[in-house]
């Protein structure tokens, strides 16, 4: 039976590929960067290896991981880590880019400029999530499920607040978050930013 549960190592591996395939705001983005493995060391692993106790997978029967939600209590305090820790590591293999040439270079000038403040959400809403479902997952109401599930680990360990940012062309993804009860705040140009209180 597809069931819900806690993160564990060896997931990475899926939730690499699930982070991949649905990087393009929603759609498959292998091809898009030429290096495929950037999406996942900066939207999902760093979040697995920072925070596991808040990273929860959809598993189905077949043992096969086909969505995942990820998330920080503590926004500030991660993106200082992300920076000071997490994101060296990949100095050699992703240096930064002077300009913006492609959509590659746009994420690593967003990667390398991680840090505490960066962004005004988590003043009053202090975690952040990412939430991921492969096609053949979505629609069956797992996407709430995973919500439901971070929001009650978020709530027990006392955090007031949570937001998130969404692509503004995941028409699909904006719509989820409004029926999920999330407000809309104000955005960067391209993106969706929400809160819910907690």
């Amino acid at each position: 039976m597809t069931r819900i549960r806690p993160y564990r190592p060896g997931d990475e591996a899926a939730l690499a590929e699930i982070c991949l395939r649905t990087a393009d705001a929603g759609a498959d983005a292998t091809g898009v960067f030429a290096d495929d493995d950037l999406w996942a060391e900066v939207f999902v692993l760093p979040y697995v290896a920072r925070h596991p106790e808040f990273s929860f997978v959809v598993e189905a029967d077949d043992g096969r991981v086909g969505g995942y939600v990820v998330a920080t209590p503590d926004t500030r305090d991660f993106e200082d880590w992300f920076a000071d820790e997490w994101w060296p590591q990949f100095a050699d293999r992703w240096p930064r880019p002077q300009t913006e040439l492609t959509r590659q270079d746009g994420t690593l000038i967003y990667a390398y400029g991680r840090r505490a403040g960066a962004e005004p959400y988590g003043d009053t809403h202090p975690a952040h999530l990412h939430i991921d479902l492969l096609p053949d997952f979505q629609g069956q109401g797992w996407g709430r499920r995973l919500i439901d599930t971070i929001v009650e680990a978020l709530r027990a360990d006392g955090v007031r607040g949570l937001h998130l940012v969404a692509s503004a062309d995941n028409a699909g993804a904006l719509a989820f978050y409004d029926r999920l009860g999330f407000t809309r705040v104000p955005s960067h140009e391209g993106v969706q930013a929400f809160s819910l209180d907690l």
